[in-house]
Formats: structure tokens, C-alpha cells, sequence
């Protein structure tokens, strides 16, 4: 399962905040919300509470990161899965 909540802090540019894994469903569920939010150019995506994300998980989050939606607070495991590394800067902060 994965909880999707959206944020949208003064700065305008709105934040969906993960909770769980990214797997199965979730994954078309996140493409939804991230299309809803404004697009992938004009999101955040706060990953501190994804667990686990599978194959099309990670695939997902690698075009997401591609088309501009910038990747946050990703775990050591999670930033490696997505081929970047932890805290750099290269699309997960």
C-alpha cells in the first residue's frame, strides 16, 4: 500500500508526500497525482517513507526525475534503486 499526500507549501511548487511501497497499483496511483499536482516539471516528491518500490516503482521515479520533478529526502536504498547517489546532486536529494 502507499499513501499519496499533497502539499503545497508558499513557495508554490507542491510536494506529494510517499508513505509505504511503491509497488503493483501504486505505481499508475502515483502517476495520477503527479499529473494532477501540476505535472512531473512542477513537483517534489518526498520519499522519506518509501519502503520498498519495485522494478516499475523505480522506473516510474527514474522518468519522473527525467521530465523534472525533483526527488527528495530518499533513502540510502531507495537513491541506489533509482541510480543516484544518496544526497548528491543528481535528481534525489
Amino acid at each position: 500500500m502507499l499513501r499519496i499526500s499533497q502539499q503545497v507549501p508558499p513557495t508554490g511548487r507542491p510536494v506529494l508526500l510517499l508513505e509505504g511501497r511503491l509497488v503493483g497499483p501504486w505505481v499508475a496511483e502515483l502517476r495520477g497525482a503527479a499529473a494532477a499536482a501540476g505535472g512531473a516539471a512542477l513537483v517534489d516528491l518526498d520519499l522519506a517513507g518509501v519502503t520498498f518500490a519495485d522494478d516499475h516503482g523505480v522506473e516510474l521515479l527514474r522518468d519522473l526525475r527525467g521530465a523534472g520533478a525533483r526527488l527528495v529526502r530518499a533513502s540510502a536504498f531507495l537513491a541506489a534503486l533509482i541510480g543516484a547517489e544518496h544526497g548528491a546532486d543528481r535528481g534525489v536529494d
